[in-house]
């Protein structure tokens, strides 16, 4: 049996965005955003983090703290009876200055290598599934992954994930 899932993009989508933010005392939750994740959760569909982390590559906080995110914003999320499914996250970027992580790689948006990783995982089928993002390479991302793309642009996150 094949699972539908929402791919979630992290910064300007789920929370403010603040650059580098590798620290949940920064985080911000966009408008409705815990909501939206608990609509998408109670539809049946997997609820997916996918997230480009330049900042590790550039040497700004290692990949401890982007785990670190995550299990502090799924706290938070089970405050209201939600969650996320799965984090997918790209550490690398071309300009990096860790060379470990410095590289082009097929991970990072609006390369489908998280999505395609996300949906071998749990046998995702893709033509019911969303990608919400708030950027140009997160719709081209969607595009590229065979999903449907739903473009947040301000406001409630719920009235946008509504659609779904």
């Amino acid at each position: 049996m094949e699972n539908k899932a929402v791919f979630f993009d992290r910064d300007g989508t789920l929370n403010v965005d603040i650059h580098y933010l590798h620290r949940p005392e920064d985080f911000i939750w966009i408008p409705d955003a815990k909501e939206a994740i608990r609509h998408v959760n109670d539809r049946g569909y997997l609820a997916i983090l996918v997230t480009n982390q330049s900042g590790v590559a550039r040497g700004y906080y290692p990949e401890s703290d982007v785990q670190h995110v995550y299990d502090w914003m799924n706290g938070e999320l089970q405050k209201v009876g939600a969650h996320l499914d799965a984090l997918y996250y790209c550490p690398h970027h071309p300009q990096g200055t860790v060379p470990a992580y410095t590289k082009n790689c097929n991970c990072r948006k609006p390369a489908t290598g998280l999505i395609d990783a996300a949906c071998a995982r749990f046998h995702i089928d893709r033509a019911k599934s969303y990608f919400v993002g708030d950027s140009d390479g997160d719709m081209l991302c969607a595009k590229n992954a065979g999903l449907k793309g739903l473009r947040y642009e301000g406001g409630s996150l719920l009235d946008l994930v509504q659609k779904i």
